[in-house]
């Protein structure tokens, strides 16, 4: 029996999306409808604009109910990545369960924790290691584990990488990011250029 189509799901509870975030959900709806996945953006607050681009890839949906609501009744099929839970991420895990669930925006500092939140709710959980992932990343290791069947210990990392801009000006990611075939932190499309831009501000404001 071939297992269903994976959907990725973000409960973002912001009334606002930043230019961050534009550009990480943009990356997840690509790559996930290039992968044969979905893409859901969940919990949105009513006055949520979702961008145009965003609108364009057929294989993503907005959701104003919460993850809870959507799978009210298939709570079993659905795994919460979570930093305390009590085995890792593994390649059967895409055979057990259908949804992957990320918790909140990852960029807080300190986190708001709605991943304990969802963890109360009976969403069985799985890590995908030490090192805080950005959202993108986490979703496209994910992904790599249970469509591609690479285990995590297989997937090539790049740890806090530093992003040279010219001679002078650099800075370092506080993130672990999947490494390219180029070597480099793969990263969604424009990412660079917001960081370089926004450099001289606190990376935390970029979320």
């Amino acid at each position: 029996m071939a297992s269903m189509s994976k959907t990725y799901i973000v409960e973002h509870l912001d009334p606002e999306l930043g230019a961050w975030s534009e550009l990480e959900y943009l990356a997840i709806a690509r790559e996930s409808h290039d992968a044969g996945a979905k893409f859901c953006l969940s919990s949105l607050p009513p006055n949520f604009k979702v961008p145009e681009a965003l609108k364009q890839i057929p294989s993503f949906t907005a959701e104003s109910r919460g993850v809870e609501e959507i799978y009210a009744n298939d709570k079993s099929r659905v795994c919460l990545l979570d930093p305390a839970a009590a085995s890792d991420l593994a390649p059967e895990d895409g055979d057990k369960f259908d949804a992957f669930l990320f918790g909140g925006i990852l960029g807080y500092d300190p986190p708001r924790d709605r991943t304990s939140e969802l963890r109360k709710k009976g969403f069985e959980g799985r890590r995908l290691g030490p090192v805080q992932m950005t959202t993108d990343t986490a979703v496209r290791v994910t992904r790599m584990v249970v469509q591609d069947k690479a285990p995590l210990s297989e997937i090539p990392y790049l740890d806090h990488p530093e992003l040279k801009f010219n001679e002078h000006e650099s800075t370092q990611m506080p993130f672990r990011y999947v490494k390219g075939e180029d070597g480099k932190p793969v990263m969604p499309e424009g990412m660079v250029d917001l960081i370089k831009k926004d450099s001289d501000k606190a990376i935390d404001d970029l979320f």
